[in-house]
């Protein structure tokens, strides 16, 4: 599958806003985009008018490269957050935050989604008992997620549960950390996504 192995502050400086794509770096006087606020590039400081349509594809390509998703999969998504009832747009973000993956970074167990999709491919969590291998599978109230016994020492792991208080955790989302385990309490509500996202400038590009 066709993902992006370049530097990864590149995409928050190009997006211009952070992405959070570096786990506890981001947190810090090291995150590249406080440092260059700008686009990569020798036109990176340059002003650029954007037309509507720049805007909207700029808003869709931000959130497609925060979760990591291709563009295919982002496109079945909003399709399906569409035939849903309720707003297209919340439906969409509630889609992508119910991500297997999502929810593992959500919960403090990686640094990052990245690092999540690698570790449930790697078999290293259990869902509802059972282990899972496949990081885009949508949850649902009631889910518990558990770190298999075995891979409870691995660095990434240990030291993602110890910067969790950094990010914070949803309200829709509680963890027992002694126990490596984490639980769906609730779906998420538009406010619990407090990332820089306008989910309707998405909506009027797909609907174009």
């Amino acid at each position: 599958m066709a993902r992006y192995t370049e530097a990864k502050c590149r995409i928050c400086r190009r997006e211009a806003g952070k992405l959070f794509l570096k786990g506890d770096r981001c947190f810090t006087d090291k995150c590249a985009y406080e440092r260059r606020p700008y686009a990569p590039g020798m036109h990176g400081r340059a002003r650029k008018k954007m037309s509507d349509y720049a805007v909207q594809l700029r808003e869709k390509q931000k959130v497609r490269r925060m979760y990591g998703i291709l563009e295919a999969q982002f496109h079945d998504y909003f399709v399906e957050a569409d035939r849903q009832h309720g707003v297209t747009g919340t439906n969409l973000l509630r889609l992508l935050e119910l991500r297997l993956d999502n929810v593992i970074y959500r919960m403090g167990f990686t640094n990052s989604r990245n690092q999540a999709r690698q570790l449930v491919r790697h078999g290293v969590f259990v869902l509802n008992g059972h282990k899972v291998t496949v990081p885009s599978l949508q949850l649902k109230p009631g889910d518990t997620i558990t770190v298999r016994e075995k891979n409870r020492k691995i660095p990434v792991i240990m030291e993602a549960q110890e910067v969790i208080a950094r990010r914070g955790l949803p309200a829709w989302l509680e963890v027992d950390g002694a126990n490596f385990k984490g639980t769906v309490k609730d779906r998420p509500v538009r406010e619990d996504i407090q990332f820089p996202i306008s989910e309707s400038l998405i909506v009027e590009l797909y609907s174009k």
